[in-house]
């Protein structure tokens, strides 16, 4: 198995939802907000080379919106998904699996293309991978989460055929050395890759700690639908994870790609932090 992580450029997102209870005058210290109070966040994926298959957990948030949309989230970098790939001699039609974590717009907008008027799978040759529960969620969601879950990203999917689930049992096997953990906080069901590699645990974090500012127990973004569960998965994971010393892999942190954990005198915080390649 091989390992890669993959850059798909920034956005923005206001502040104080991300940080949720958090005080500006707290947060700003982790991640400084603009004139509008936006923070910029990364929308980093991972891409994973085991013998024949070549899986891609989580695409950003694509291409096909429309103007207005984009000027509410200010894409900015020089990063794409195709760029990144093509510079690791990867072809998106080289994509065998597409693990989704949820269907949130930022995780799965790289999903669907337009040829056309038609909407249809960016990743030809590849197996989508959700799960029912979520799926359910996400195509008949409640009216808070409505605008994260844009149908545009999620239907074609189906619709292609090339939709499958994964069953929903804690700890199951995707691939040898891909375990997949279930969380329910931020939305229902939403799942997080657990891998081994080169003898270590990586944990892909998706929204459970978007960054390392979300580490300490109490930052809880404002989007998570259930404050409470998140506070308590958060919780129990980061126990196991410094017991364990998992190495902790970050989506949307605009810095840091990888970090361990330590227990200090203020509770558990970021220790170590360094690239994937690094590893």
């Amino acid at each position: 198995m091989k390992l890669y992580s993959i850059e798909t450029g920034f956005f923005k997102l206001d502040g104080g939802a991300m940080f949720g209870v958090v005080p500006k005058s707290i947060w700003n210290k982790l991640n400084p907000a603009d004139e509008n109070n936006l923070c910029t966040w990364a929308m980093r994926c991972l891409l994973i080379e085991d013998g024949n298959r070549l899986i891609l957990v989580d695409n950003g948030i694509g291409d096909k919106q429309d103007e207005k949309f984009f000027r509410h989230y200010y894409l900015h970098g020089n990063d794409t998904l195709d760029g990144s790939l093509a510079k690791l001699g990867f072809h998106r039609d080289d994509i065998t699996d597409v693990f989704l974590t949820h269907l949130h717009f930022d995780h799965c907008g790289g999903c669907i293309v337009r040829e056309g008027d038609k909407l249809v799978p960016a990743f030809k040759n590849a197996k989508f991978w959700s799960n029912a529960d979520h799926w359910k969620w996400a195509t008949q969601p409640n009216e808070r989460e409505k605008a994260s879950f844009l149908k545009e990203n999620i239907l074609p999917i189906q619709e292609s055929g090339q939709l499958e689930f994964i069953g929903k049992k804690e700890g199951i096997t995707f691939i040898d050395n891909f375990n997949v953990r279930f969380v329910h906080g931020h939305t229902d069901a939403m799942m997080l890759p657990q891998l081994r590699y080169k003898d270590k645990t990586i944990i892909y974090m998706a929204d459970l700690l978007p960054s390392t500012g979300h580490i300490p127990i109490p930052y809880v973004m404002a989007y998570d639908m259930f404050p409470l569960t998140t506070l308590q998965e958060k919780k129990g994971f980061l126990q196991e994870a410094v017991d364990n010393q998992y190495i902790l892999f970050f989506e949307h942190d605009p810095a840091v790609e990888c970090c361990t954990l330590q227990q200090t005198e203020k509770g558990i915080r970021a220790g170590n932090t360094f690239r994937l390649a690094d590893v």
